[in-house]
């Protein structure tokens, strides 16, 4: 779609114009072309030498707040550094099989729910977890499922998956055993009309504190807490899935999570728990 570029100064005047459609301004801001405005137009605009004013318009469309591109805190100013890829990145690797993930997979997410179809991601796809628990679209000769990812597979090279042993005949004739296959991340179904949800691990107390992100529409790249001052501190993550803090406190916790596309939300009032099999409601969800 072609499209009249024009500076971000015009287009908040057009925002506040009755004769200017909202479609026309969000056209307008679609920097890259890909048809929508989100946090690539933010990167792209950036490298292309924007205005701060520009930067600061898309900023705003994005989160659909009045946020000033400039705020010190930058709480609400999409991290360029947390971006993994753009949406509908796709891999290419190869496909085997096994039977693991369920239960006692790296990722840590048990229970695992039978509904899902399960695959064991690649070392360095799975990223020191950043994968973990990441919807994916995968594609073989046979067709296409979607899988969650619960486990890793360190001998894998870029790119290479190990499906469930149930999976894997729904994608490519069983007897090949390794296969060229294809995925991308996509929105986790769940996420669609429930919140993010929080696990706290075994031996968590005011002093120490393991916890995990659940239920998230997209793979989580960072999670921050609000400290005794006011400030949002990173929690450190564990291969396994965790994040780990000694200094986090007894809550109630403010926390800020960032997932792969920079994407930020902000869910406050979240309890400790001593119960590691509890599972804790949030009150937010990422971004589409």
């Amino acid at each position: 779609m072609k499209k009249i570029i024009i500076s971000a100064v015009t287009v908040a005047v057009m925002l506040g114009s009755s004769s200017i459609t909202a479609f026309q301004a969000e056209n307008s801001l679609d920097v890259n072309s890909d048809g929508r405005v989100d946090c690539f137009d933010l990167v792209s605009a950036r490298r292309d030498g924007a205005s701060a004013d520009e930067l600061n318009a898309i900023n705003n469309f994005v989160l659909g707040r009045d946020a000033d591109f400039s705020d010190k805190d930058n709480t609400y100013t999409i991290d360029e550094s947390c971006i993994l890829e753009p949406k509908g990145t796709v891999h290419t690797g190869d496909g085997t099989f096994y039977g693991g993930g369920y239960e006692g997979g790296c990722a840590m997410l048990d229970p695992v729910s039978r509904d899902y179809w399960i695959v064991a991601m690649n070392l360095a796809d799975y990223n020191n977890a950043q994968l973990a628990g990441a919807y994916i679209e995968v594609t073989g000769e046979l067709g296409t499922i979607n899988m969650l990812v619960t486990d890793l597979l360190p001998e894998g090279k870029k790119g290479d998956l190990d499906l469930y042993t149930d999976a894997f005949p729904l994608i490519a004739p069983v007897e090949k055993g390794r296969v060229p296959v294809s995925w991308k991340i996509i929105p986790l179904d769940s996420a669609e009309n429930e919140p993010v949800s929080y696990k706290y691990k075994e031996g968590t107390s005011a002093f120490w504190c393991g916890i995990q992100v659940r239920n998230h529409r997209y793979p989580i790249t960072r999670l921050e807490y609000i400290d005794e001052n006011g400030e949002f501190v990173e929690i450190e993550r564990r291969q396994y899935n965790y994040f780990e803090s000694d200094k986090m406190g007894k809550g109630p916790f403010t926390f800020r999570i960032t997932d792969i596309y920079g994407q930020m939300v902000i869910d406050e009032n979240i309890p400790l728990s001593y119960d590691d099999t509890e599972i804790i409601q949030g009150h937010v969800q990422l971004p589409e």
